[in-house]
């Protein structure tokens, strides 16, 4: 049973999400006062994390997470001006969900994050799965890049795997919200945008002319060969 901690202090919204989740069969905590303590020190497959935190902000403590741990991090705020999305997807989130929201919707994106985590970590192929092209070698088993243990997040990761096996082909950002985030895009593309600019900043040498991941304007990206 998938274990998941959520931080957030308004009790009426973190008790909706608990009941939502524990039919579906999760295991749930919440923790709105010493969520990052837990965070940072016991083992969950997900966490949920509000924005609005009473002493230490939601955007702090995903950057604090993610620094030591892969999980998968699912924000939730009322805010829903793009800057607040851009800046918790920079730090690490994998997901930004707006208030209010459908429960059901919660529940599915949960599920989607976990299925693709658990498919992540429970691999067992002894041969490491490497994908190479232009000088860069993409370990999938180890999750490194060029034999460096880059701090990429999981959906970073899986998003240039993906381009990269798929050299030359041009993406619309809508293709590629559904291949990596298992789901239709709702209008949230800025998700794709952010997570494009992360990778860049962490593999070419200069991001304003960068030699890899190519934008098609109008269109979407692609993967140089």
């Amino acid at each position: 049973m998938s274990r998941i901690l959520i931080v957030e202090d308004e009790v009426a919204i973190a008790d909706l999400e608990k009941d939502y989740l524990e039919l579906s069969g999760f295991e749930i905590e919440n923790d709105g006062k010493s969520g990052l303590e837990r965070a940072l020190n016991e083992d969950f497959d997900l966490f949920i994390l509000d924005l609005m935190l009473p002493e230490v902000d939601g955007f702090e403590i995903c950057k604090q997470i993610r620094e030591k741990k892969n999980t998968p991090i699912l924000m939730v705020s009322a805010k829903k001006d793009d800057i607040d999305k851009i800046r918790g997807l920079g730090l690490g989130a994998d997901d930004y969900v707006t208030k209010p929201f459908s429960p059901s919707e919660l529940v599915a994106r949960v599920k989607a994050h976990l299925a693709r985590y658990e498919r992540l970590i429970g691999s067992n192929t002894v041969e490491n799965d490497i994908v190479e092209i232009r000088g860069i070698k993409i370990d999938k088993t180890a999750r490194r890049v060029n034999g460096e243990e880059r701090q990429f997040t999981t959906k970073e990761f899986d998003l240039l795997t993906f381009l990269a096996e798929n050299p030359n082909h041009v993406f619309t950002k809508e293709e590629l919200f559904r291949k990596i985030w298992d789901m239709e895009s709702i209008g949230d593309i800025a998700t794709v945008t952010v997570h494009i600019k992360k990778i860049r900043e962490k593999i070419e040498m200069n991001t304003n002319k960068p030699q890899y991941i190519e934008t098609i304007w109008g269109v979407g990206y692609r993967f140089k060969l």
